[in-house]
């Protein structure tokens, strides 16, 4: 296997040649020199939109890769988690949430936080995709469908896009319409029963006027994972997805470009793997003994068992509790206005209007004990293991039903609407020495309706599936508003315009101020105590029930009566407002001492709301401040030649100070236990190289790898309970010092190696090429508490390739041979990371080897 450090080495060995190459390069005009290296290298030198406005990915002062639709088609990309790997400090993944489908960026360090709003936002058509509370989620699946390209921009965004951010922006630029006839046609086959249609047609109806583009998607695919409980394949994709623009040009100086799309998923959830019990844990709670069980307290033996059948079945099957379970529905419209006022000024007004809904039910402990399963949503009657108490010996466990099933309720547990507003102006001056935008922008996004949960946590082994203190499911309900206005300003000067010999010096600054307001409420409660009356057919919902005790998960611990569960609502309901602003700004310099090597430096700040947290128990926890962060940062791009063979190569070296990080860690005030999210500081730096060779005119090699390290300054936690932190054995009522934690979510080496061979073809038969990429990332901390077991995500590399034959003998047909992780490599992409609180350890598994074969018809093209 290649060593990092080899690398590490063979960039810095590229780098000094290409140095060393630099008097040759400068001998040649900007514009031949630059064309001729773009076109021998094909790297089809793509056109980003990093500063809201149109510029070569290398003439930009900012850390960008960014992937045309002819690299999406050789890479495979058709969900996030496709560019991990690919992209320098990039992690995709679902962060140890209840659903696969939840994949949420992270960009040197900065992720998305329990409850908050993400710290990369994803953007589409320069508007922010909806996101919601429960999971790390934005939008929904078929972003990569008929799409210009995907822009990732690294480091804070605090002046110019939406929503400020600590981590960076993914961009996602849909194809606009045309004012020409074309369109394709692809159909996908693979293994693990891969059906997927994929088309677009784009319309002239009035020439250089109206013009109109159509695409859509279908995708199913079995899963990976048999649940042999209920007979399902877990981890499947099943979604369709849609897409409209409409470009109106009123004349040369006014267009409009409308877009709506819309996307629906429907899967059999997330096949959570079962990795250990907490024995300790469950010991000290008095959920299992190591002596003489008893009616109520079941030998630990019982979840010893469950873990080695895990073992046996191996890691792609399991056996779940609950029949979990995904749905996603999403859609929105965007509409961009932009009017040319001037020559040198343009009037751009964006809005949107989008919404989002997102139901699921996920068994995280993965045995049919009832350990824990989130937002269970679904009924479950009839389980389907017959003799299950005579199976595992639990006393009192009946046969085949399971009592405290809960019957589908209608609510989702996300469902929010998001309505969006950007007016900007865009212009030049001073004879085109000064670029400049500035503007304003408006975001609301609030609850459509109620959003519920419905949990079992910590249910014994003795009682599993009846209506029994700690069986009965908790009911939570909860809705979130978020309200925030910026105005801002941002402009780029070229010092040519001060002396001559400034000249190709830039300087860029920019400040944005924004104010945010949060607006929470959350109602939650367990049942401590159930009568002997209910059963089945008289469930706890059924208003004549008799009396029973209800804890609020919020608030005084006393019982407190109720009548039916419904009272519980407005007995436990509480509220909270957050209130926030700040200023974020970034100031830098650019330089060209020649024409194809550009020297930058910057200081960016970057601020990312606070939030409301619906799984507070105590008043103190019900709201957590905003992140801020500052980054300082210095880099080059440039394009060199090597004996006459093109060569590109970008680095950059970053610091960030990181400040008030919102860290979520249990709360407990027996008997009840919550979640809050803590404050922690932070020092994050590392490296970026990209670099990109073509050392004949069939051969193109290209090479990433980027280096983090985190280091926690100071991260404590109170500890009513007691525990072990970095200060040792910490009493009831102490605070845990976590400042020794491995940095959460960051991973300190990410390298990818890839090779694009065109293969020898008659002119009339078209072009064939071959792509292998080989991406590894290593071992990645995923816990806020250095203890927790399972933690670490080891490290992993990766083997994808395509064959790609385009026009084939000039009929307009593609035909590609698709493979991803040829090896078959397993690995874990996932840890559930709550060992320490619910007293079980679960993971999820990558894709196992997928490949295929897609064929798609164009014209027009």
């Amino acid at each position: 296997m290649v060593k990092t450090r080899d690398v590490a080495a063979l960039f810095c060995g590229v780098a000094l040649s290409a140095v060393s190459a630099g008097p040759a390069v400068a001998q040649n005009a900007a514009g031949v020199e630059q064309a001729d290296s773009d076109a021998r290298l094909n790297v089809s030198d793509i056109i980003v939109t990093a500063q809201r406005r149109e510029e070569r990915s290398q003439d930009v002062p900012v850390v960008v890769t960014a992937f045309s639709p002819d690299a999406m088609e050789r890479l495979n990309m058709a969900q996030p988690q496709d560019l991990y790997g690919k992209v320098p400090s990039l992690v995709v993944g679902n962060a140890g949430t209840a659903t696969r489908e939840s994949q949420t960026y992270t960009i040197r360090g900065q992720a998305a936080s329990f409850l908050a709003s993400p710290a990369v936002v994803q953007y589409l058509n320069e508007v922010p995709l909806p996101s919601i509370i429960s999971l790390p989620q934005q939008g929904g699946p078929g972003m990569f469908i008929d799409l210009e390209n995907i822009q990732v921009l690294s480091g804070p965004q605090g002046t110019l896009f939406g929503r400020n951010t600590t981590g960076g922006a993914v961009l996602f630029q849909a194809r606009r319409p045309t004012n020409d006839f074309n369109g394709y046609v692809e159909g996908s086959l693979g293994n693990y029963e891969l059906r997927a249609i994929e088309g677009a047609i784009n319309l002239p109806i009035v020439d250089d006027k109206l013009m109109v583009r159509v695409a859509g998607a279908f995708r199913d695919r079995r899963g990976f994972t048999k649940d042999i409980v209920w007979n399902k394949w877990r981890d499947d994709v099943h979604y369709y997805t849609g897409r409209i623009g409409i470009l109106f040009k009123l004349n040369e100086r006014l267009e409009n470009y409308f877009m709506a799309y819309g996307s629906k998923s429907s899967t059999n959830g997330s096949g959570q793997i079962h990795t250990a019990f907490n024995l300790a844990g469950l010991v000290g709670r008095g959920l299992c003994t190591n002596g003489t069980p008893t009616p109520t307290v079941a030998s630990c033996a019982v979840y010893a068992r469950q873990t080695e059948i895990a073992q046996q079945i191996g890691p792609r099957r399991t056996r779940l509790s609950a029949d979990s379970f995904s749905d996603i529905d999403t859609w929105g419209v965007i509409n961009n206005t932009a009017y040319e006022l001037s020559d040198t000024l343009t009037l751009r007004n964006i809005v949107s209007f989008q919404k989002l809904r997102v139901d699921y039910g996920n068994d995280a402990d993965g045995t049919p004990l009832q350990q824990y399963q989130q937002s269970q949503d679904a009924a479950l009657p009839d389980f389907p293991i017959a003799g299950f108490g005579d199976e595992f010996g639990l006393p009192g466990t009946p046969g085949n039903v399971y009592l405290n099933g809960t019957g589908e309720f209608g609510l989702p547990r996300d469902h929010v609407k998001q309505l969006t507003e950007e007016l900007q102006l865009q212009g030049t001056a001073l004879n085109n020495h000064l670029n400049f935008s500035v503007g304003g922008f408006f975001f609301d996004s609030r609850p459509v309706e109620l959003w519920r949960s419905r949990t079992v946590n910590n249910c014994p082994a003795a009682f599993t599936g009846q209506l029994t203190a700690g069986c009965i499911p908790s009911d939570g309900y909860s809705g979130i508003s978020t309200r925030s206005k910026a105005l801002y300003g941002q402009g780029t000067l070229d010092l040519g315009i001060v002396s001559p010999s400034l000249a190709n010096l830039r300087l860029t600054a920019g400040y944005r101020y924004t104010w945010d307001k949060i607006k929470g409420f959350s109602s939650s409660w367990a049942i401590s105590d159930a009568p002997t009356a209910i059963s089945a057919t008289n469930p706890i919902s059924d208003p004549d029930t008799d009396l029973d005790d209800i804890q609020c998960l919020f608030g005084t611990p006393a019982l407190q009566r109720y009548v039916n569960t419904t009272d519980g609502f407005d007995l436990c309901r509480f509220d909270a407002t957050l209130k926030s602003s700040a200023g974020t700004w970034t100031i830098g310099l650019d330089y060209k001492p020649i024409s194809n090597l550009m020297l930058y430096a910057k200081v960016n700040r970057g601020y990312k709301s606070g939030g409301f947290n619906s799984f507070s128990i105590r008043p103190s926890t019900t709201t957590f401040q905003p992140e801020t962060l500052t980054s300082y940062e210095a880099g080059l791009k440039s394009d060199w030649r090597l004996g006459g063979v093109p060569l590109r190569f970008n680095a950059t070296y970053y610091y960030s100070d990181y400040k008030n990080i919102q860290r979520s860690a249990g709360d407990i005030d027996l008997p009840r236990a919550g979640a809050a999210v803590y404050a922690a500081t932070a020092t994050i730096q590392g490296f970026e190289i990209e670099s990109s060779i073509r050392p004949t005119e069939a051969i193109a090699i290209g090479a990433t790898v980027s280096h983090a390290d985190g280091d926690y300054k100071q991260y404590e936690v109170p500890a009513p309970l007691g525990g072990v932190g970095c200060n040792g054995v910490v009493p009831a009522g102490g605070s845990l010092d976590l400042s020794c934690s491995r940095f959460q979510f960051l991973t300190p080496w990410i390298y990818n190696i890839n090779a694009t061979i065109d293969l020898p073809l008659p002119e009339d038969m078209g072009e064939m090429s071959l792509y292998a990429s080989y991406a590894h990332v290593s071992s990645q901390w995923t816990a806020p508490r250095p203890t927790e077991p399972g933690g670490a995500l080891e490290g992993y590399g990766l083997l994808n390739a395509s064959l790609n034959w385009r026009n084939v003998g000039r009929t307009g047909v593609d035909l590609a041979i698709f493979g991803t992780n040829l090896t078959n490599k397993l690995y874990r992409v996932s840890s559930n990371n709550v060992s320490s609180s619910s007293f079980v350890q679960s993971t999820l598994y990558g894709e196992p080897r997928m490949f295929g074969v897609k064929l798609r018809y164009s014209w027009g093209r």
